[in-house]
C-alpha cells in the first residue's frame, strides 16, 4: 500500500483513534476506586438526644388553700398542647435544675393549657418551696410528658379516696367518673378544710356523693372509715401520705380492685446491706438494709438528680461500671445503668459513674 493511501485511511472504521495505554490505565484505576467506595458501608449519622421537653409559660398562679398553690401552663405561642388523661403528671424542671413530678388537675379537654398545684413542704428538699417562692406568672418552666403511672380505668362503680394534695389526680378521675355516668363516691380527707385544696370546685358535684372528712371535725379516719359501704366489684382510687394509703390497704374488703399513688416511696422492708463505690471521687458508701442507694448518696453529693424515687421515672439512672445489681425494680431492666433510688444489691460493692 502506498504512503499517500495509508494517510487517507482512518484510525479505526468508526473514526476514533486508538486509545493511549496510559490513559487506559489511569481510567482503569479512578474506576476500581469508585466502585469500591460505592461498596463501602456509608457512616451512621451521629446519634443526637431528642429533645422532649416542652418550654411553657406560666399563666397564672393561684393560692387554692393553705399552703396550695396551683399553675396554669401554657405555650407561649398559644398551640394546642398534647393530649392527657386523668392520673397523668408532668415532671418539671424547676430554675435550680430541680426536676419534680405534679399531677394534672385541670380539664383534659383543655388543650390550651395544664393545671398542676403544689403544696409547701416546708421540710421537703426543696421543689414545693422553689415553686411557692421563685415561681411566678410570666415566667417559662421546661416540662416532659405528659406520663401516666396512674391509669384511670372504665368501670361501673368507683370509691376515690384522696388525702391533703392527693386530691389531684383524683379531681380529673372523679370528673370523668360523672360525665361516664359511673356510680361513684369521694372521701376527701385532711387535717382542716383551710388544708383541702379545691372544695369550690367539687361543690359543683352532687353532694350526696362528695364525703370531707377533716381531723379537726372527725379525728383520723380509720381504713374502715374510707372504705365504708364499698362493694365487690368497685374500684377504688387513692392517691395520700404513707398512713393513709396503709390503712386503706389494711381495712380492703374481698372483691374490690385497688389503685393508688404514693407521695414517698414504699419503706425498704426485705434490703440487705451493700456499699456503692462512687467511681469519680473513690467514695465508698455503705448502704444499710432499710434505705435506698439514692438517700445515701445524697448525703454525700447533694446534686445527684432524682425525682419520683419510685423508679418509674429514670431521672436518677446512673452507669453501673461494676458490681451485680441482683435487687433490681421491674422498672430498672437495664444492665448498663441503675435507678438508684429503687435498685440494689444483696451484698458487695456496686461501682456507680457518680
Amino acid at each position: 500500500m502506498s504512503d499517500g493511501l495509508k494517510d487517507r485511511i482512518p484510525p479505526s472504521l468508526f473514526g476514533r483513534r486508538s486509545r493511549d495505554p496510559f490513559w487506559v490505565a489511569v481510567h482503569t484505576v479512578f474506576t476500581g476506586l469508585e466502585r469500591a467506595m460505592a461498596l463501602r458501608t456509608a457512616p451512621a449519622p451521629p446519634i443526637r438526644p431528642v429533645d422532649r421537653g416542652l418550654r411553657l409559660v406560666v399563666r397564672a398562679v393561684v393560692p387554692e388553700a393553705e399552703d396550695v398553690v396551683s399553675l396554669r401552663l401554657a405555650a407561649p405561642d398559644g398551640r394546642d398542647l398534647p393530649r392527657w388523661w386523668p392520673g397523668s403528671h408532668l415532671d418539671v424542671l424547676l430554675p435550680s435544675g430541680r426536676r419534680r413530678q405534679y399531677s394534672l388537675c385541670g380539664d383534659p379537654g383543655d388543650r390550651t393549657s395544664y393545671r398542676i398545684a403544689v403544696r409547701r413542704l416546708p421540710a421537703g428538699a426543696g421543689g414545693s418551696r422553689e415553686i411557692h417562692d421563685a415561681v411566678a406568672a410570666g415566667d417559662e418552666l421546661t416540662v416532659t410528658g405528659p406520663r401516666n403511672a396512674f391509669p384511670f380505668l372504665a368501670r361501673e362503680r368507683y370509691r376515690f379516696v384522696a388525702g391533703g394534695i392527693g386530691i389531684t389526680p383524683i379531681l380529673p378521675m372523679v370528673r370523668a367518673a360523672h360525665r361516664a355516668g359511673a356510680d361513684w363516691t369521694l372521701v376527701y380527707a385532711g387535717r382542716s378544710r383551710a388544708s383541702l385544696a379545691f372544695l369550690g370546685e367539687l361543690a359543683d358535684l352532687p353532694a350526696e356523693r362528695v364525703i370531707v372528712r377533716t381531723d379537726d371535725e372527725h379525728g383520723a379516719p380509720s381504713g374502715a372509715d374510707l372504705l365504708a359501704g364499698v362493694e365487690p366489684g368497685t374500684a377504688v382510687y387513692c392517691c395520700g401520705p404513707a398512713p393513709m394509703l396503709d390503712a386503706v390497704r389494711g381495712a380492703f374488703p374481698d372483691g374490690a380492685t385497688l389503685h393508688f399513688e404514693r407521695f414517698a416511696p414504699a419503706p425498704i422492708t426485705d434490703g440487705r446491706p451493700f456499699e456503692v463505690d462512687l467511681a469519680r471521687t473513690g467514695v465508698v458508701l455503705p448502704v444499710p438494709a432499710d434505705r435506698s442507694a439514692l438517700d445515701v448518696i445524697r448525703e454525700a453529693v447533694p446534686e445527684v438528680a432524682y425525682s419520683c424515687r419510685q423508679g418509674f421515672c429514670g431521672t436518677c439512672r446512673v452507669g453501673l461500671l461494676a458490681g451485680d445489681a441482683d435487687e433490681r425494680a421491674v422498672s430498672d431492666a437495664a444492665d448498663d445503668g441503675l435507678l438508684i433510688c429503687v435498685s440494689r444489691a444483696s451484698g458487695g460493692r456496686l461501682t456507680l459513674d457518680l
